[in-house]
């Protein structure tokens, strides 16, 4: 069966007095329950600028595994983290519109890594990020929500100008900002040995990916190893909070599926 052992860092920084990132998870207490529901991974970095951004991470984050504990049983998970991240944008707006009588601006990135069977399904808003580490090399799961990134896929930017212009921390998705919000899905098989990393832009805006997968591949303890990272991006940078959040692949469960139901594979 599936099997996962993960850590978990976050660190508020070198220069900032609050840490507006949250991070959670929710375990299958049983065999059986890794297998109708499995294992839930969410990050989410309160926006910087905006009112109450450690409030609009928490509420996202804690939206997103209460609906996880409850799904039914055997939910697609693409379909269920495309809900789930839609009642936790709704759940950020009603938070801001509770907060005063006038309401306040909430806002905040999210990434969620769900693991069932040999399957991982990552779904983002934001410039949160999930990387797949697998045979010493790190690849991005996520694309960023920003102006800049958005500028450099429409040939508007070099990959140069976009890594150090003003405009790379500005989203262009975020859970809070309207009644509804884009999400990108993506499904990905899983073998053992693969490390799914879940972190904010306080980490993987100091520390490349070559450096991230070499901290994580050779580490048999994923605590010491986020706490390197989290140490290197302090190093290197510091100026923002740094979150991550390692996920390390003990053993999968391959199946297929017919008529939307799984089968075990040989």
């Amino acid at each position: 069966m599936l099997d996962v052992e993960f850590a978990q860092l976050s660190d508020p920084g070198r220069t900032r007095k609050n840490n507006e990132d949250y991070l959670g998870w929710v375990a299958p207490t049983s065999p059986a329950e890794a297998r109708t529901h499995g294992w839930l991974f969410a990050l989410a970095d309160g926006v910087g600028g905006q009112e109450r951004g450690e409030v609009a991470s928490r509420t996202a984050i804690e939206s997103m595994l209460e609906g996880f504990r409850t799904a039914r049983r055997g939910e697609p998970l693409p379909a269920l983290l495309a809900r789930l991240v839609q009642g936790a944008n709704a759940r950020v707006l009603e938070a801001g519109m509770a907060a005063s009588p006038a309401g306040v601006n909430m806002a905040t990135t999210i990434v969620a890594c769900a693991l069932r069977f040999d399957r991982a399904v990552i779904a983002h808003a934001g410039d949160s990020r999930c990387y797949l580490i697998r045979k010493s090399r790190a690849t991005a799961l996520t694309r960023d929500h920003t102006v800049a990134n958005d500028q450099l896929r429409m040939g508007i930017l070099s990959a140069r100008e976009a890594a150090t212009v003003d405009t790379r921390h500005v989203l262009t998705r975020s859970l809070g900002t309207n009644m509804s919000v884009n999400v990108d899905i993506g499904e990905h098989q899983v073998f053992p040995g693969d490390v799914l990393v879940l972190c904010s832009d306080g980490l993987h805006g100091a520390v490349e990916a070559g450096d991230l997968a070499r901290i994580i591949m050779p580490a048999r303890d994923l605590e010491l190893a986020v706490r390197d990272l989290v140490g290197m991006a302090n190093q290197n940078d510091g100026s923002d909070n740094i979150s991550v959040l390692a996920a390390r692949v003990r053993s999968v469960e391959r199946v297929g599926m017919y008529r939307g139901r799984p089968y075990k594979l040989p």
